[in-house]
């Protein structure tokens, strides 16, 4: 694959790791992308601005008020302008102030402005690496949708051995080109997805309700995002982070989704029901908080709308549809059922026979199609079975 299409910025901060970077370039070049780079002032004690602008034929930005030449705007344009930021080095300084949102130089202050993916290649001490501060810093920045190239093992600048060196320039450059062949998949396709549970609501304060965390759906999001899709986000109460450069509408009740769904559905190319939208909501929901007595109590409950179902007479014949289904017995033929009972093009089958869906990080699933044998794949992360589920949709 060549990476002639691709603009790419390689930002570099104060680590001895720097020394690599020049061939990280180079070979970007090799491959025709178009490279900038940006450096921070304690990059410069490790290499040279000279080096960096010869390798990458650009000028190299380093101060965010230089004194030759100054736009205001300078680090929204360059914010904007590539479609993807590799980090290399990077080090605890920096990540510490990406996730905590400090802005004191031209590098963090881009990073903050950009809703670009973002490729961070961590270079530094064992000790430093693996402090709990810095690893808390590192999962904060994964779970908001940045990328990390894991250091390697082995001989360090401070004569020690262990993990913390920038991971090889070449083994960089191939997981940026296979990121970036990804990236081209679903590239300006229209991407609607759902995630989370849904509230009925039996009085001001109570509710009806299931276990459905979201990070099913925020994975589906934050996963067609990097594959180039213009991404909506129909998403019920949470506690997570939205993603960066996806489209969030946030609702409360199935009706208030099936609402959002509907006016979006008919621009999407794609749509993932991820979502786990309640089956019933009470027939006549108090106005006032209803009091706790001896009496036994009780409610009726009327069977909310079925938003797949009520799609499938609109749905035009390029969209894609794919629905979620869990079961607890006979899963492979009540999913079968359902794909073809709304009209899927895929059914993504989660069992509680096997595994938990729920809360967790990780995903045991089968996905089903019309006229295809079905492909069951083992226990992994949402974020790799995300990958797996748009990767078929792709192919469609």
């Amino acid at each position: 694959m060549s990476l002639n299409d691709f603009k790419i910025t390689v930002g570099l901060t104060g680590g001895i790791a720097a020394y690599k970077t020049p061939l990280l370039i180079r070979l970007l070049k090799k491959d025709e992308a178009d490279v900038r780079t940006i450096m921070t002032r304690h990059a410069e004690k490790f290499t040279t601005a000279l080096t960096i602008e010869t390798v990458s034929q650009n000028p190299v930005p380093i101060d965010m008020f230089p004194t030759d030449r100054f736009v205001g705007t300078h680090h929204i344009d360059m914010a904007a302008w590539p479609d993807l930021f590799v980090i290399a080095p990077a080090t605890a300084n920096f990540i510490g102030k990406v996730a905590s949102g400090i802005c004191d130089d031209l590098l963090t202050t881009v990073i903050c402005a950009t809703q670009k993916p973002v490729m961070i290649c961590p270079a530094m001490n064992t000790n430093m690496y693996l402090n709990p501060i810095t690893q808390s810093n590192i999962e904060k920045l994964k779970t908001l949708g940045y990328h990390f190239v894991s250091p390697g093992e082995g001989d360090l600048a401070c004569e020690t051995v262990g993990t913390g060196r920038m991971a090889e320039p070449e083994d960089i450059f191939r997981l940026i080109t296979a990121f970036l062949q990804k990236k081209k998949l679903l590239n300006k396709k229209k991407v609607l997805v759902t995630a989370g549970p849904c509230r009925e609501h039996l009085d001001p304060v109570r509710y009806l309700s299931n276990e459905s965390s979201g990070r099913m759906g925020y994975a589906l999001a934050e996963t067609a995002r990097d594959m180039g899709a213009e991404v909506t986000l129909v998403s019920g109460p949470t506690a997570l982070a939205p993603p960066g450069g996806v489209t969030l509408v946030p609702i409360e009740s199935t009706e208030q989704m099936f609402t959002a769904v509907k006016k979006a559905f008919p621009n999407a190319d794609i749509l993932i029901m991820a979502a786990a939208p309640a089956d019933y909501t009470p027939a006549e929901p108090a106005k006032q908080k209803i009091k706790k007595g001896d009496a036994v109590l009780s409610f009726a409950l009327r069977p909310t709308v079925d938003i797949l179902q009520s799609l499938k007479k609109t749905k035009k014949t390029k969209q894609r549809v794919v629905g979620f289904a869990l079961e607890t017995e006979n899963g492979l033929a009540n999913a079968d059922a359902k794909l073809k009972a709304k009209g899927l093009d895929m059914i993504v089958l989660n069992s509680l026979e096997n595994t938990h869906p729920f809360g967790g990080d990780t995903n045991r699933a089968t996905l089903l199609f019309n006229q295809r044998e079905p492909v069951e794949l083992p226990t992994m992360t949402k974020r790799a079975l995300a990958e797996h589920i748009l990767e078929h949709i792709s192919r469609m």
